[in-house]
């Protein structure tokens, strides 16, 4: 045996000669320091500390300000570190105040479970808390204010008091919606008061079922009385709207670490600076969804309500804990607020070319909207709301809300890459041991979704903004096979097409669809807009006019025959198409005009077979195509009749120019 080891100063093993020393059979193990070489010695004084816990306390440190106190600027400027924080806890206490108590709650800062003894009173207002007669057992306890944590903080909250939310292999925090995995569009209200009775769209085809505010209040009340009843609470104040001219201050109060995660990386995160500064909301969300409403409640038709009040500046959500709701709710929220200050909303995808080329990209599920925005030649503005307002155009959210389903890298690098830390995945299922996500497991639900902030994307622009868009394209996957390619359109083709918001459904995307199906949703968002369809039409070309942009119909479903028959478009051809339309080269190619829809066709574009331009070249049976193209143009005509009764303007003037841009046979 080589004894090398020994020599050179390492352990060495003998067996002890004495009994002892064999009692179990084991060997004695002996050290020897070898005196000539120095061993490196990394010991240190003990640390400060009697217990773990005192050890654990000593691996924080506690956070500074980030932002000096700025002269006399600023709704927090010259004030104490305790009087700011003072301030906040009661406009968060004045939040969560409920409408038959004088006050809100006592609120305090930080986790209950962190607490070691019981918290001081806070003192908020002019009102000091003090246990009297005739008051509630809420009163006697203290509300803890867990307020806009980071990532990390929300983290442990989830996986600590959380079930059903684990760490995935990618870092991201993977959670359950609940028994709703989904929207809830009918169970979506909004108050109708003096205000909203004449500015809102009402009535059929609308997205907006109408509440009285008694009710909202009696809902509102259920809400607050729920979140009050907790030992914590979630907080986040953040902004919508890239633009800063226009922003808007959001502040939204959950239950659950899950929900205010969703919201940090949805919402534009504030500075630290712009978080003093914040003040009062201009709109505030409480996110109740654990409890339900009262099913006997006046309006209420199931366990779920989604309640806006449009005066209040209040959303209220109870029987849902679909994050998607919040989201969408101020979508719906920015869809009334901006037009009133001349700002077009619009649901649609956005993208900016080295060169400040914008383009605006509108489409259904299923249309390509999220595939064709995002382009590594371009910078991405958005992918889903947008503001269009003097200055040019801003991403409304912070974040990005994908869609998991069959996700994979080879189809989606950027979506794939960004699920890690910091990102919330719904309703996924994935391997017990090693936590790998199976996106194309829909045990849970279809509707499996991602929620990250923006930044994670490579080329996203930031901040969020882009100068006034050149192009403006709607994109449509016509499963009849009858729209060609591209076509461009004029102004009032843009707003026909706008308005009518179509795409069609194939066989087997729904239960029961056999054949093509239209379906129609008004702006490519019917769900969320708040006025008349025609209001945001006339508003979109109101400033398509005015800075020069062109409107493009791009059709990404079928050719050469109807679904069954045909072939999809090829996605490489359609690729080349965006192109074109980016590089501005089909601005100036030649034309031809189609039957039926009066669409502007081009003849040529580089890299597309030029026979597939024309829909018509691509059918062998000619009179199937007209017979099609025909059942197509009735069906747009059909769908447009919900839309005729409507006047903007003391003429009609508009709505009959819209009209005759539609099909005409």
């Amino acid at each position: 045996m080589d004894n090398k080891g020994t020599e050179n100063g390492a352990f060495s093993l003998a067996r002890s000669e004495s009994t002892g020393g064999r009692k179990y059979g084991l060997p004695k193990i002996q050290t020897q320091k070898e005196t000539k070489e120095v061993c490196h010695d990394d010991s240190a004084s003990p640390v400060r500390a009697q217990t773990i816990d005192e050890l654990h306390s000593l691996q924080k440190k506690k956070s500074a300000p980030a932002t000096p106190i700025r002269g006399t600027h600023g709704a927090f400027a010259a004030m104490s570190e305790e009087e700011r924080h003072k301030q906040q806890l009661q406009s968060i206490s004045a939040s969560l105040a409920s409408l038959t108590r004088e006050t809100g709650p006592k609120v305090v800062k930080g986790d209950p479970a962190r607490m070691a003894e019981s918290p001081r009173v806070t003192h908020v207002g002019h009102h000091t808390y003090a246990p009297s007669l005739g008051i509630s057992d809420s009163a006697l306890k203290f509300t803890h204010i867990l307020y806009n944590l980071s990532p990390a903080e929300l983290y442990e909250q989830a996986i600590k008091y959380e079930k059903g939310t684990f760490i995935t292999s990618t870092g991201a925090l993977a959670t359950l919606s609940g028994a709703k995995t989904g929207r809830a569009p009918r169970d979506k209200r909004v108050v109708r008061d003096e205000t909203t009775e004449d500015e809102l769209w009402w009535g059929s085809g609308s997205p907006n079922i109408e509440m009285d505010e008694h009710t909202f209040l009696v809902n509102r009340e259920r809400a607050v009385d729920y979140l009050n009843s907790l030992d914590k609470v979630f907080v986040n104040d953040q902004f919508l709207n890239w633009d800063p001219e226009h922003r808007i201050k959001v502040r939204i109060v959950s239950a659950r670490a899950y929900h205010s995660l969703f919201m940090h990386n949805m919402c534009i995160r504030p500075t630290p600076e712009e978080l003093e500064d914040f003040g009062t909301p201009d709109f505030t969300i409480y996110n109740a969804g654990q409890f339900p409403c009262n099913r006997y409640t006046h309006h209420m038709t199931s366990s779920t309500s989604i309640d806006l009040n449009l005066a209040r500046r209040e959303m209220v959500i109870l029987g849902t804990q679909y994050a998607g709701e919040m989201k969408k709710g101020l979508f719906s929220v920015m869809h009334y607020l901006m037009p009133r200050r001349q700002i077009l909303s619009l649901h649609s995808g956005c993208n900016m070319g080295k060169d400040g080329d914008v383009a605006l990209f509108f489409g259904l599920s299923g249309t390509g909207k999220t595939t064709l925005s995002t382009d590594h030649n371009r910078f991405l503005i958005g992918d889903d709301e947008h503001c269009w307002s003097e200055n040019g155009v801003s991403n409304i959210e912070g974040g990005c809300y994908a869609k998991c389903i069959d996700l994979s890298r080879e189809k989606e690098p950027d979506i794939w890459n960004a699920i890690k830390f910091g990102t919330v995945v719904e309703n996924v299922v994935f391997d017990e041991h090693t936590r790998e996500v199976d996106y194309s497991d829909k045990s849970v639900t279809e509707n499996t979704r991602a929620a990250y902030p923006i930044e994670y994307i490579p080329n996203a622009k930031l901040p969020c903004v882009g100068p006034h868009p050149k192009n403006v394209i709607l994109l449509a996957c016509d499963a009849f096979g009858v729209l060609p390619p591209v076509s461009k359109l004029s102004l009032a083709q843009t707003m026909y097409h706008f308005i009518s918001g179509y795409t069609a459904l194939v066989a087997g995307t729904e239960d029961g669809i056999k054949e093509p199906q239209a379906t129609f949703s008004a702006c490519f968002g019917a769900a969320f807009i708040m006025l008349h369809p025609t209001k945001y039409a006339a508003m979109l070309a109101e400033k398509m006019q005015k800075h020069g942009a062109t409107g493009w119909l791009v059709n990404t479903g079928w050719s050469g025959g109807s679904f069954g028959s045909g072939n999809r478009i090829k996605l490489a051809y359609t690729r080349k198409i965006i192109d074109a339309i980016h590089s501005g080269t089909l601005l100036t190619a030649s034309h031809t005009k189609t039957e039926v829809f009066g669409l502007d066709i081009p003849t040529e574009i580089e890299g597309v077979p030029s026979e597939i331009l024309n829909p018509i070249n691509t059918w062998q049976d000619k009179k199937a195509y007209k017979d099609t193209l025909l059942k197509l143009g009735g069906l747009f005509k059909k769908n447009f009749e919900g839309f005729l009764n409507y006047k903007i303007g003391k003429d009609n003037n508009l709505t009959e120019e819209i009209l005759a841009a539609g099909p005409i046979f």
